[in-house]
């Protein structure tokens, strides 16, 4: 009987430590900073005389901060919102990703994919390697013009991502 429970509670253990060992640990974008990322990058826009909505997810593609710059169109606010998904989802800018989809016939399937949008505007944010987040960007006359914004607003809070 002692034997059989001394078995029991070593395989409870090695059950314990291995269940230990599959829980992840896994950095995300805060909400000051998602704040902070959609500011900047409106603003660039706007110094730029671009009106843009731009929409800040976590490295699961939820939204964490949104902000549209007065006189933006109201489709902006859901173009920057799929453009930060779709960057989030693929861990990758959506201008690359737009221009890889044209020249490559199998990625064209890309844009088949419920919420895809394959526009540029989303850029995703990264600490080192790791992707915590994406902005996206909807509004300027152009999908690079957009990128450029998103670009600027992460590099704002450039020194935050360490």
């Amino acid at each position: 009987m002692r034997k059989q429970l001394a078995l029991t509670v070593i395989a409870l253990a090695a059950c314990g430590a291995a269940s230990a060992q599959t829980v992840r640990t896994e950095r995300n974008i805060s909400l000051d900073l998602a704040n902070q990322i959609a500011a900047a990058t409106v603003a660039a826009c706007s110094a730029n005389g671009h009106a843009v909505a731009a929409t800040v997810v976590d490295r699961a593609g939820s939204v964490r901060a949104v902000q549209r710059a007065d006189n933006a169109g109201p489709h902006t606010l859901e173009s920057s919102r799929q453009k930060a998904w779709t960057s989030a989802s693929a861990k990758n800018n959506t201008l690359a990703m737009m221009e890889g989809a044209q020249k490559n016939p199998a990625a064209a399937n890309l844009v088949h994919i419920p919420g895809y949008l394959l526009l540029g505007g989303g850029v995703p944010v990264r600490v080192g390697n790791e992707v915590i987040g994406a902005v996206g960007v909807g509004g300027a006359p152009g999908g690079h013009l957009d990128e450029q914004c998103a670009v600027a607003g992460i590099e704002k809070v450039k020194a935050l991502l360490q």
